[in-house]
């Protein structure tokens, strides 16, 4: 899933690809979206890309003289589990283009496409980030910490240290690789109170007898989670390419891979916290640690698993009769890919609610030799949820 330093790469491609490009005409959304319509025509206008924590603005601006007059207008998308940017030629658009952008005549007409395999990204007009989401914790670090330590007070800081870090009225930019990574470092059980976690934190002053210098030492040797919820994404974005990209096999994907200390690593444990969203971590995981759950660690191989081979917090089996055997009785088929609801900012808002399970169908008995079942393993994904080509 694209977290903080996702988006923000998003917005340097999109502005690296976009320099010196001249778009035209209609903005064109797939039929199958039920995102909103475009209402933007112009015969040339520049588009440039802005990102803050788990959102991106993009901005249509019109070049003089273009017709018809009118204002730039601005576009926020939220990326959901699999959305991305893509430029693409005009005549070979990629899979799932469900916003399209075409560059002016003349010369090759290409597309700027927002590709989301999943469709639970969203993209809104206006240009407004969306309310109540805290300062970025890469680009306002300053103002993410006072926003943090000035309200520890806030119920969500009653909750392990784990979920609050996926809240973004307060950590906006990270999700679920992130946290593991940064609890990791500092080796803090993921299911400790938030509170106890940060309220040291509001007493920690550095001694003014240091020099500047000294003092900068210091915090990069001994650097709090709030210093490292900056400076873990950082590093993520220093590593180019896409980070946790949506599509598996790509190059820079390796460094990323490599990156990781903790995330689906060989060694570590897993649990599943009270949102569903799975958390790696090693050692204790805490005394709020779910009652009855059970810690899985992950076996070590001896060859690394690669993107497509992995699957991070599957879903609950699918209890519906498949395709053929719905066919079979004269059923109609099922869609797939049904937008969420509206988005809670008190968890990681980018991922879809969990479905309630269902009362299971008796099956006739059957005779003969039974089908083995399948088992499949609790492993992670470095590639979002849901594709083989999110």
């Amino acid at each position: 899933m694209p977290e903080g330093p996702e988006l923000h790469l998003a917005s340097h491609f999109v502005n690296e690809e976009c320099r010196g490009l001249v778009f035209s005409g209609c903005v064109e959304k797939s039929p199958v979206s039920r995102n909103p319509e475009v209402p933007f025509e112009s015969s040339a206008y520049h588009i440039s890309a802005l990102a803050r924590g788990k959102e991106l603005r993009l901005i249509l601006s019109p070049l003089p003289g273009a017709q018809p007059p009118r204002e730039p207008l601005a576009l926020v998308f939220r990326f959901g589990m699999t959305g991305s940017f893509q430029l693409a030629p005009s005549d070979v658009l990629p899979p799932h283009a469900h916003l399209r952008f075409y560059t002016a005549p003349p010369g090759p007409r290409l597309a700027l496409c927002f590709v989301d395999v999943r469709r639970f990204g969203h993209w809104e007009l206006g240009g407004e980030w969306q309310p109540g989401r805290g300062p970025c914790v890469l680009l306002e670090y300053e103002q993410f910490r006072e926003n943090v330590l000035r309200n520890l007070a806030d119920k969500a800081f009653d909750r392990p240290i784990c979920e609050a870090l996926l809240d973004q009225r307060f950590f906006n930019g990270i999700g679920n690789y992130l946290r593991a990574e940064i609890l990791h470092r500092l080796r803090i059980p993921p299911f400790e109170k938030a509170r106890t976690v940060l309220e040291a934190l509001q007493q920690r002053r550095p001694s003014p007898e240091l020099t500047l210098s000294q003092k900068i030492k210091a915090k990069l040797q001994n650097p709090d989670l709030l210093e490292l919820c900056h400076s873990v994404p950082k590093e993520v974005v220093q590593l180019g390419g896409k980070g946790y990209g949506p599509e598996s096999g790509e190059e820079d994907f390796a460094a990323f891979r490599a990156w990781l200390r903790c995330y689906g690593m060989p060694g570590m444990s897993s649990l599943r916290d009270r949102n569903g969203r799975t958390i790696w971590f090693q050692g204790d995981p805490g005394p709020l640690a779910p009652k009855g759950g059970k810690s899985r660690k992950k076996k070590s191989k001896g060859v690394r698993q690669g993107p497509e081979d992995r699957v991070e917090d599957p879903p609950p089996p699918n209890k519906s009769p498949s395709k053929t055997r719905r066919a079979r009785r004269g059923l109609p088929e099922q869609t797939t890919a049904q937008q969420p609801k509206g988005p809670s900012l008190q968890q990681d808002p980018e991922v879809p609610p969990v479905p309630e399970k269902g009362k299971r169908r008796r099956r006739p008995a059957t005779s003969g030799r039974h089908r083995p079942q399948k088992v499949k393993a609790h492993t992670p994904s470095l590639e979002p949820e849901g594709t083989s080509a999110s």
